[in-house]
């Protein structure tokens, strides 16, 4: 009998057990299918049905809350695991833990992790990765070296964590620490951690590493190559991102969308723009053209090789568009410096309901700057301050280039001073705004200020100060300046630092000196360099040392205009007319022909463009006519300029 009573009993629990694992597979299948919500709302149901879940139930209801990052639903859950027997259970503490972080509650997370009475790999990972993800590098290392001091051995996932955390450091000698440390517990060869180190490598500019850690992979999957042609595109090498590309091919994988976004971004400067079309028209064989993030890159990349009506068709052509969509054309626009139809743009963005974001605002700012459109960049900042924009460091620093470009210096000090922080990059646009504005001994006195508050000025805020020495004609000044850079400061000089040198040498009539400057640079001269030298000779008129210049200018850039126009106004200001003979007949040889110039100006809200011997503005009779009258009353007040400047003037119509 009592056999017979027991056996029901017995059944009761099976069947139980048994509904209980329908459910937790229910609910896990919600969880990988990307069905969180239903995953939540299954283990509701079951909670309602009368049964208790049990220790594998819980983790994938953590993990469901993760991916939903809900703190609310996260802490209920907690509240349910606290009070069932799972409360202490290994596996079921780990999920809590990376539950939380996916929150973005590293301080719960740590006081689950905390309370743990055993710690396996995985919950010292949930916490490592979980740290890294949010970029706080000293507790990632903190708890690096507590769990090697305890004894637990890293593995795969640790040194994924740890990569990715020392990542935000650009430490080259770190990442090949932890490379280091993967290649002795024997991990070195896990795809998961090869695509990382390629992609911190790759980021951190070591191109070389990167390769040298493709190249070791066996059977590299679509992630191993999209790290390493997203590092080349991150530094606009497209040649080198597309040879990478057809290896790929050849390898016999199929791009994805990733692949077609990082080619995509290599392409965005001029010279790159064939290959741009050509990556545009395998997405479209590809079937990735209709992919919004791959539309956005087309537009950018569109409208960066200077093609902004190609860009626009695509935006046109767009069923629905992102914030990100909009701002690239209005970017596009606005780093083309057409104003009008970047703010029409901008309206429109506005009526269509999608709300400006940061990057826009600071596009539109970028461009009041380019096009020196003060009262727009006004009305920019107004808008700003009332959508709270400006509480953003970046936009004040943009907002006082902009406005230091629209030569209002005073809007720009005033929004200096008013900052509540200042970084390096406030303090340097600032002395740029000075030199720009001829205030140089105000840029100087500012630098010197800024080392005295123990900032550390960067390359550029060098090259500010040095524009500043060159404006003003301080040579000892400037050399002072450019040792402090490189024997204190440890900063190599770039190419637009020597320009600078060159160009303060050569101001001040130190023209072999110049000379014997560029020849001893341990970097290869560009143009700007030559350029420098070339004005300097041509203002103090040395045919000679201008000669070797120009030389070096039409070897480097054949087909630009200036450095012929220069050497031929030089021979002309010296009378030697058969130089200037010499070089129009190189121009022509050349097929060298020189732009007219063009201004810009802004009334009543638009932009107006004039162009050399152009007259075809609708008003241009009664600007003209006005022009005529004023060049009249400046020569009965002998303002003219001197017959010596001719010359140049006649030389622009080769």
């Amino acid at each position: 009998m009592a056999a017979s009573s027991s056996v029901p009993q017995t059944l009761r629990g099976v069947s139980k057990f048994s509904n209980v694992n329908l459910w937790n597979s229910r609910i896990r299948e919600a969880v990988n299918t990307n069905s969180a919500q239903k995953a939540i709302l299954l283990f509701h149901r079951m909670k309602l049905s009368g049964l208790e879940p049990n220790n594998l139930t819980f983790p994938f209801v953590a993990k469901a809350c993760a991916k939903l990052s809900n703190l609310r639903c996260s802490q209920i859950i907690h509240t349910h695991i606290a009070k069932s027997p799972f409360r202490l259970d290994i596996f079921v503490q780990t999920t809590m833990v990376d539950m939380y972080v996916k929150c973005d509650r590293w301080d719960y997370a740590y006081k689950v992790f905390d309370r743990m009475p055993k710690r396996d790999v995985a919950a010292w990972n949930a916490m490592i990765v979980g740290f890294a993800r949010l970029g706080f590098l000293d507790r990632v290392l903190s708890l690096f070296y507590d769990m090697r001091f305890v004894g637990i051995q890293p593995d795969s996932v640790t040194i994924v964590g740890v990569s990715q955390a020392v990542l935000g450091l650009k430490n080259l000698n770190l990442v090949r620490g932890v490379h280091s440390l993967g290649i002795q517990i024997g991990v070195d060869g896990d795809v998961s951690v090869a695509n990382t180190l390629i992609a911190v490598y790759a980021k951190c500019g070591d191109l070389e590493s990167a390769e040298m850690v493709l190249n070791g992979i066996e059977v590299k999957s679509i992630v191993s190559w999209n790290a390493i042609i997203a590092g080349h595109a991150n530094f606009k090498r497209f040649r080198d991102a597309f040879d990478l590309y057809r290896r790929m091919l050849l390898d016999g994988l199929r791009p994805d969308v990733s692949t077609t976004v990082s080619l995509l971004s290599s392409c965005v400067q001029l010279e790159a723009l064939l290959h741009g079309r050509l990556m545009h028209s395998h997405g479209i064989q590809l079937g990735c053209d209709l992919d919004i993030s791959v539309i956005n890159t087309l537009i950018s990349m569109y409208s960066k090789c200077h093609d902004v009506s190609s860009a626009r068709f695509l935006f046109d052509g767009m069923f629905s568009r992102s914030c990100v969509s909009w701002t690239a054309m209005i970017s596009g626009y606005a780093e083309k410096g057409d104003m009008d139809e970047a703010m029409a743009l901008f309206y429109s963005m506005e009526r269509a309901g999608e709300k400006p974001d940061l990057v826009t605002v600071l596009s539109l700012v970028s461009g009041c700057g380019q096009t020196a459109t003060l009262e727009l960049g006004r009305w920019i900042d107004s808008y700003a301050n009332s959508k709270g924009f400006k509480e953003n460091v970046m936009v004040c620093n943009a907002m006082m280039d902009m406005y230091s470009k629209c030569g209002s210096l005073h809007d720009a000090r005033k929004l200096f001073h008013a900052m509540p922080e200042r970084t390096v990059i406030s303090w340097t646009t600032m002395i740029a705004g000075c030199a720009l504005n001829g205030e140089l001994n105000e840029a100087l006195n500012l630098f010197y200020r800024m080392i005295e508050l123990d900032l550390k000025p960067n390359h550029i805020t060098f090259l500010s100060v040095l524009q500043a020495c060159t404006h003003a004609g301080f040579l000892e000044k400037g050399w002072g300046i450019f040792n402090m850079m490189t024997r204190v400061y440890n900063i190599n000089p770039g190419l637009d630092h020597y320009s600078c040198v060159v160009d303060l040498l050569g101001r001040r009539g130190k023209l072999k000196e110049a000379l014997e400057f560029v020849q001893n640079m341990p970097i290869q001269p560009d143009a700007g360099i030559w350029g420098a030298l070339l004005s300097a000779c041509k203002i103090h008129r040395n045919v000679d040392i201008g000669k070797y210049a120009a030389h070096c200018l039409f070897e480097l850039e054949p087909h630009v205009a200036a450095p012929y126009v220069e050497m031929a106004n030089l021979y002309a200001s010296a009378g030697r007319w058969d130089g200037v003979s010499t070089v129009r007949s190189l121009m022509k040889c050349n097929k060298v022909r020189k732009s007219p110039g063009q201004s810009l100006i802004h009334v009543n809200g638009k932009n107006h463009t004039f162009t050399v011997e152009d007259r075809c503005h609708p008003e241009g009779m009664l600007i003209y006519e006005l022009l005529d009258d004023l060049t009249l009353q400046a020569k009965d007040q002998g303002c003219l300029l001197h017959g010596e400047e001719i010359p140049e003037i006649c030389f622009y119509h080769v």
